[in-house]
């Protein structure tokens, strides 16, 4: 497995630190970020999955605890829209340039609104996907928000 990816790069560039961490993915597995936290032995709140959304029938992304689910609603009034949905695994792929189970929300190839759940904010590092199943990066959430231009809001249910 490669640990240079797209996401890699792109926290490289932008000046943040970060440390790249895998583990044994499983294709079989239903809830990716939970399976992250058990393979890091890290307690889920800490290990952010991304969510790729629309907003009024555009792209976005939300960044939330793997152990959470995101609220729609809250999601869309942070971004400024209406009305939320979650995004078909194709249009993601297609969208942001990588496989459903390792989207990251760096290095993407389409640049799109980003909102992170505020309560990770709390935390003092924070693992997010590092663009391939069974990649993750280790980093400040607040370097993340900065660096991903994120709105910090209140987004799970």
């Amino acid at each position: 497995m490669s640990r240079s990816t797209r996401a890699t790069q792109f926290l490289t560039q932008a000046k943040v630190a970060h440390e790249v961490r895998s583990y044994d993915y499983d294709p079989g597995g239903e809830r990716v970020g939970l399976q992250a936290a058990e393979a890091l032995g890290e307690d889920p709140c800490r290990v952010l999955k991304t969510l790729m959304i629309e907003i009024d029938g555009r792209p976005a992304c939300a960044v939330i605890p793997s152990d959470r689910e995101l609220s729609m609603k809250k999601a869309a009034a942070a971004l400024g829209a209406k009305a939320a949905q979650m995004m078909k695994p194709a249009d993601a792929e297609r969208i942001t340039g990588y496989h459903v189970g390792g989207i990251s929300p760096f290095g993407q190839k389409k640049r799109v609104p980003v909102a992170i759940e505020r309560a990770a904010m709390a935390e003092a590092l924070v693992y997010i996907n590092g663009g391939q199943r069974g990649l993750q990066v280790r980093l400040s959430p607040t370097d993340a928000a900065k660096a991903l231009g994120a709105v910090v809001a209140e987004l799970v249910a």
